[in-house]
């Protein structure tokens, strides 16, 4: 008989795969491995779901070891899984937002020209020139058309959320994926 899994360290829970990637590729640039440490991060398949997973944690015991990511716009999710005031509370609680959501704030972190780069890197200038040249697109400031694009195919969000962060330097990282990464 084996012994059962040890209770991990910390549990961050982000709202999809794409945050989950940023995450874990924020945790490298900084020189961490957060499965090591004992850090299990958790993508909630949205925001609706933390409710549910806040309360399976805190059953296990998990409850004081929970920390988190969320678009400010699902704050209300979170504040009534957690039971948080407002976010100042859920940020005493380790629990961070995004302005609009993740891939915004890593477009502004790494601006046009490093998105544009790192799009030239993954061979698909022409899918976001094509993008870009839809009647919808013209005349949108290009960090919203950069931002819209990123979600317009299967993966290319969670593919190019870990790219952005690997091409940002470390101190360039959005803020609340820093202090995500502090209080963890």
């Amino acid at each position: 008989m084996t012994a059962p899994d040890p209770l991990p360290r910390a549990v961050v829970l982000v709202e999809g795969a794409s945050d989950r990637e940023a995450v874990l590729a924020a945790a490298r640039a900084l020189g961490r491995d957060l499965a090591a440490e004992g850090v299990r991060v958790v993508a909630l398949g949205g925001a609706g779901g933390v409710a549910r997973q806040v309360a399976e944690l805190t059953a296990a015991g998990l409850g004081d070891r929970l920390r988190g990511l969320y678009d400010v716009g699902e704050e209300g999710f979170f504040r009534r899984a957690l039971g948080a005031a407002d976010a100042g509370d859920l940020a005493a609680r380790g629990f961070f937002a995004c302005v609009a959501d993740l891939e915004e704030e890593l477009v502004r972190a790494a601006g046009v020209a490093g998105v544009e780069a790192v799009v030239t890197a993954q061979r698909e200038t022409r899918a976001l020139a094509t993008f870009r040249s839809q009647p919808a697109q013209r005349g949108r400031d290009p960090e919203a058309q950069l931002r819209r694009w990123l979600g317009t195919t299967s993966g290319r969000k969670a593919r190019y959320a870990r790219a952005l962060v690997e091409h940002l330097d470390p101190g360039a990282l959005p803020q609340p994926l820093r202090r995500l990464l502090a209080a963890t």
